[in-house]
């Protein structure tokens, strides 16, 4: 899974990409972290996560107010986004839909 930082981010936003910005002191964040990586696969785009503990520029730039927070790019746009926590088949079917 890429991380991502302000160095690579508008790079590696520019194809369809989902990304999810966590942070681990964040519950919710550690138990959705093994159902995104179980989409990841399962679904044709790029998969990375943002820290936003150690990139809260990037947290603010995207402005993200709550975690676990799902955003989908296309282009280096945001096409819409997912908050909190969901089962697999929840989060596969709204990713899907933004897609």
């Amino acid at each position: 899974m890429l991380e991502l930082n302000k160095d690579n981010f508008q790079e590696n936003t520019k194809n369809t990409t989902v990304v999810d910005f966590w942070a681990p002191w964040c519950m919710p964040c550690k138990m959705l972290a093994p159902t995104f990586e179980a989409v990841s696969s399962e679904i044709e785009a790029d998969f990375a996560k943002v820290n936003t503990q150690d990139h809260p520029e990037l947290a603010q730039e995207n402005n993200i107010t709550g975690i676990p927070c799902i955003v989908v790019f296309k282009d280096n746009k945001e096409v819409g986004r997912i908050v909190g926590l969901l089962q697999k088949e929840q989060l596969k079917e709204k990713i899907n839909d933004l897609l």
